[in-house]
């Protein structure tokens, strides 16, 4: 029996750390307080007796538990990232929890009349009667990724504790700076030396994902001509107008907020700008290679039809593929999907496969030739205030590590 006080208070000892990364630093890690958590993780890790723990010079760490059987089995891995979203801030972050949740609004913050509510988060609903932990509403609580980092130590916990319980060779591995995109680029995955492995990255019980979108990032640029107003007519160009054409002119309906499942989209999510000069920031998505490589397209003609129309470059364009469809390299070794299915359906979890509306480590390890599929974490609402985790999930999740491992040894 996995302790629930056990595994709440290895969380709230991780996420009281924090480890925003950011995506202007060109360091690896992105940010020097990352660093906080990844010595404890070692320390964690060498004190629940896993062998070969080690951290390199980029805070990507790396342990093993040896096998117990005799028999040569597949090595297999499981990863988790300790960086936390820049989206909004992981700074002084203050759990709060809620035992026995009894369905209805829950106030993580009375000053400010934050509340976190079913009527408009109806996951919670599904979560009546468990053990909730939630933020105080002024930080995010970092469930991503550190509700997985929990679940991994403590599962290599139970399986040292318990060896009746037979495995293979298991690979742990944990990364910085996934939230800005930079996870694996430099996991060794040589060095790693396992088979295949599992994210445990995803959000609600019973998630198992082996599809992600294609990524890529654009930023535009627009030049203007900046003249005294009183003097500017025929003379200025001001690039905030264009920047406006810009926008107005992609598929309104394709954005975020306006679709869901294999869907893809344009996503704006920055503007900084004045006359002489904007800049846009998007990512682009779409879980189909063709159409992905269509969107690209898209922006860059219609960068190309305003620079027509003002006979010169005003707007320029670069556009970063950021990582791809992991379906790709994981359909031909599906048998790993299979193991985890099974290993929930044996827990009486209830698998829930659909693509992901994102990107993991695993995308990227996939294509490094790590095939890597993800699997929940348990937590919701991630990268904001109104993020929570259910302590019965997080369990659940060291419950199917443990049977991963142990269907692995027995195929």
């Amino acid at each position: 029996m996995i302790s629930k006080q056990h595994i709440i208070n290895r969380f709230i000892s991780y996420v009281t750390i924090d480890t925003e990364s950011d995506p202007e630093s060109n360091t690896t890690p992105s940010t020097e307080k990352q660093w906080d958590l990844a010595n404890k993780l070692v320390e964690d890790l060498k004190d629940i007796g896993l062998e070969d723990v080690n951290i390199d010079e980029h805070a990507y760490i790396m342990a093993t538990l040896p096998s117990n059987i005799d028999q040569k089995v597949p090595i297999i891995g499981f990863i988790s990232h300790f960086d936390t979203s820049p989206d909004f801030t992981g700074a002084n972050v203050n759990p709060q929890i809620v035992e026995n949740y009894d369905g209805k609004d829950i106030t993580l913050n009375a000053s400010e009349n934050i509340i976190l509510s079913p009527d408009y988060f109806e996951d919670l609903i599904q979560y009546k009667g468990q053990t909730l932990i939630t933020t105080d509403g002024t930080t995010l609580l970092g469930a991503d990724d550190k509700a997985g980092i929990t679940e991994i130590i403590t599962a290599m916990e139970y399986l040292i504790q318990h060896p009746e319980i037979k495995h293979g060779k298991i690979r742990i591995g944990f990364t910085p700076d996934e939230e800005i995109g930079r996870g694996a680029h430099k996991f060794d995955v040589s060095k790693f030396g396992a088979d295949w492995a599992y994210t445990m990255d995803g959000s609600q019980i019973g998630e198992l994902e082996y599809e992600n979108f294609n990524a890529a990032g654009a930023v535009v640029t627009i030049k203007g001509k900046i003249v005294h107003p009183g003097y500017a007519k025929g003379k200025m160009i001001n690039s905030m107008y264009i920047a406006q054409d810009f926008i107005n002119s992609l598929p309104r309906m394709e954005t975020p907020e306006h679709t869901s499942g294999r869907e893809g989209f344009f996503h704006l999510h920055n503007i900084k700008g004045n006359v002489e000069e904007t800049q846009l920031q998007y990512i682009i998505r779409d879980h189909d290679k063709e159409h992905f490589e269509a969107r690209k397209k898209v922006m860059i003609s219609l960068a190309n039809e305003i620079n027509t129309q003002y006979a010169k470059e005003v707007v320029h364009i670069e556009i970063k593929d950021q990582y791809f469809n992991m379906r790709e390299k994981v359909e031909p070794v599906m048998h790993i999907v299979d193991i985890a299915e099974e290993a929930m359906k044996s827990l009486d979890i209830t698998p829930i496969i659909k693509p992901i509306r994102g990107g993991t480590d695993g995308s990227q390890l996939s294509f490094m030739g790590l095939p890597c599929p993800n699997i929940f974490a348990g937590g919701h609402n991630f990268h904001g205030r109104y993020e929570y985790v259910p302590a019965e999930s997080m369990i659940k999740a060291v419950e199917v590590i443990v049977k991963i491992a142990e269907l692995t040894a027995k195929k």
